[in-house]
């Protein structure tokens, strides 16, 4: 198929007989790479807000942003999750999304459970259209504190609004969120570790953190800047938790279209020198 490559809602990509949500924004696959967005852990289209169109205007990009099935308007999915579902996410799905899309040269933009997915993909499996990668809160193994802030979310699911709130951007609202929490709340969850993928990263990357994310701590930069061999830099943010892209917009958006300038410029220069 050919893909429509517009942000009008209720678009469908066909990846593997599963019906996934997408939005496209800025000028499509190209000379220049597509930055694509990969969700949180309850994320979707919808909860990206206007992240995306405000990247696409600040890099010059386009950006192609996708639900996982699972969440927003996407198939579902049967629970319970399998406890490695974010290295299957990356090793069996992520390539046939990019695939199904069109995509060239891409820069992958993961958040949390979506920047895991993006560094496994990038180190596990080889496809050179994958110039670098945008980390922000990104997790490479668990903490106790950020098992608690889960457990913490499970409580504000069942007792609070959060499964209002959650539910009008998922059409299946237990499956988004029972898949995520469920599965990292589960004892032999916390032994889970997937730092050997920074091992294998060969291309740039950037990493972005609140200094107050409950939700993992400065550790989890530290490891990728302890295994990295590729180009690695990273931003810290204050007053500024799980969620850079809304809660410090400007200074998240900055360190976005300067890394990317930075990469396509680096990329521009050795096609001229070769």
């Amino acid at each position: 198929m050919t893909l429509a490559w517009t942000a009008k809602p209720g678009q469908m990509l066909e990846v593997d007989g599963v019906a996934l949500e997408y939005a496209c924004f800025g000028q499509p696959p190209g000379t220049l790479p597509t930055l694509v967005m990969l969700h949180e852990g309850l994320g979707c289209v919808a909860l990206w807000r206007d992240v995306p169109q405000q990247l696409a205007a600040a890099t010059g990009l386009g950006v192609f942003v996708y639900s996982r099935q699972g969440y927003g308007q996407s198939d579902s999915i049967g629970l319970p999750r399998p406890l490695d579902y974010m290295t299957r996410e990356a090793e069996d799905v992520l390539g046939a999304v990019l695939n199904a899309a069109g995509m060239r040269d891409v820069i992958l933009l993961g958040h949390s459970d979506g920047a895991t997915i993006a560094s496994i993909y990038a180190g596990s499996v080889s496809d050179m259209r994958v110039r670098g990668l945008i980390l922000i809160a990104p997790h490479f193994f668990t903490e106790p504190t950020g098992l608690a802030a889960i457990r913490a979310a499970g409580q504000a699911f069942a007792s609070g609004d959060m499964r209002h709130r959650l539910a009008r951007h998922h059409k299946n609202v237990d499956a988004a969120f029972r898949g995520w929490h469920d599965a990292w709340t589960d004892p032999a969850f916390e032994s889970w570790n997937v730092a050997d993928a920074i091992d294998h990263l060969r291309v740039p990357v950037l990493a972005i953190q609140g200094r107050d994310d409950p939700y993992g701590t400065l550790a989890q930069l530290e490891e990728i800047d302890t295994r990295i061999y590729a180009p690695f830099e990273s931003v810290i943010l204050d007053n500024c938790g799980h969620a850079p892209h809304f809660e410090q917009p400007e200074s998240t958006r900055d360190a976005i279209a300067e890394f990317c300038a930075r990469l396509v410029r680096l990329e521009q220069e050795n096609v001229a020198l070769t």
